[in-house]
């Protein structure tokens, strides 16, 4: 760490660093423990993570630091991940620190580690499907919803599990971090797995057939599969032109209902490099915050543009 990177972070009025990574490893499952310390920054939501990152009490490096040693210990289990990067999140979550302390605060995403799933071009990285045939695809632009999600300031950590092509309703070589010998569904099988086992606070998923809902049922999260045209398939591998979705997915309906009513960026809205994408004007006043959303424990996951 260089001197500039430590003062930076000095100056944060208050500094949470991770702890022990909080799930418990019992029975060949991987748990969450009731409680956890406040001080363990995987177990917090994406709008508990963006009050303390947008009031300077957390730094958006010591989150990504604290998911990255979770990745490690955990994803050998679970195999959320088919692609992490590690130096493009820390080098991200450091350019989001600088934005934040200069007063460029972007918004309730700015600062929040995301993954996608490996459909979603990805400049620079390789997007696979998990196919043979794209095994050394590497996309020279990003999928609009990534472009987006960046815009808003969230941070990339890597590329998340599905089957071959997105067919079929297992996922494999992840497993459900609430047993390990059980699959977490499919084709979104990755997002919700690493979800579930706190491995991110908010990824992404595709829907052709029920893949964000099924495995997010089966993780104990929530997947939305977005209406036809809300969210753009730009930069998407697809199975079927007509009936593919990009899915937010998330642990909270919170998490998502306060991002689509506040979020500056995201992934839903007009593209003109894709013809069936809609123009959408956000979810009405106050629609984040109704008392019946607050606090629950399953939702969708990323906000519009």
């Amino acid at each position: 760490m260089g001197q500039s990177d430590a003062f930076t972070r000095r100056t944060f009025l208050k500094t949470a660093t991770a702890s022990a990574l909080g799930a418990a490893l019992s029975e060949g499952a991987i748990r969450p423990t009731a409680a956890q310390p406040v001080s363990d920054l995987t177990m917090l939501t994406v709008v508990q993570l963006s009050g303390l990152i947008g009031s300077r009490e957390v730094s958006p490096v010591d989150v990504v630091e604290a998911l990255l040693a979770r990745i490690d210990r955990l994803d050998p289990q679970v195999g959320a991940f088919v692609t992490v990067v590690p130096d493009l999140a820390r080098e991200a979550a450091r350019q989001a620190e600088r934005e934040i302390m200069r007063g460029e605060y972007r918004g309730p995403l700015h600062g929040i580690p995301f993954g996608v799933k490996d459909t979603h071009y990805t400049v620079g990285i390789r997007t696979t499907a998990r196919t043979p045939a794209l095994a050394d695809f590497v996309p020279d632009f990003d999928a609009t919803v990534v472009v987006r999600l960046k815009e808003a300031g969230g941070i990339l950590m890597g590329k998340m599990n599905l089957p071959e092509w997105s067919f079929g309703g297992a996922t494999a070589g992840t497993n459900n971090p609430w047993d390990l010998s059980r699959t977490p569904g499919g084709s979104s099988g990755g997002s919700a797995a690493a979800l579930a086992s706190r491995m991110l606070p908010a990824a992404t998923g595709g829907d052709t057939s029920a893949s964000v809902r099924g495995p997010a049922a089966l993780c104990g999260v929530v997947g939305l599969s977005a209406t036809y045209g809300r969210v753009s398939r730009n930069g998407i591998v697809a199975i079927s032109w007509s009936l593919d979705h990009v899915g937010p997915m998330t642990r909270t309906v919170e998490d998502n209902a306060r991002r689509r009513a506040t979020s500056p960026g995201g992934a839903r809205g007009l593209d003109p490099r894709d013809a069936d994408a809609a123009h959408v004007v956000g979810g009405g006043p106050g629609s984040h915050d109704h008392p019946h959303l607050r606090g629950r424990g399953l939702s969708p996951a990323l906000p519009p543009r």
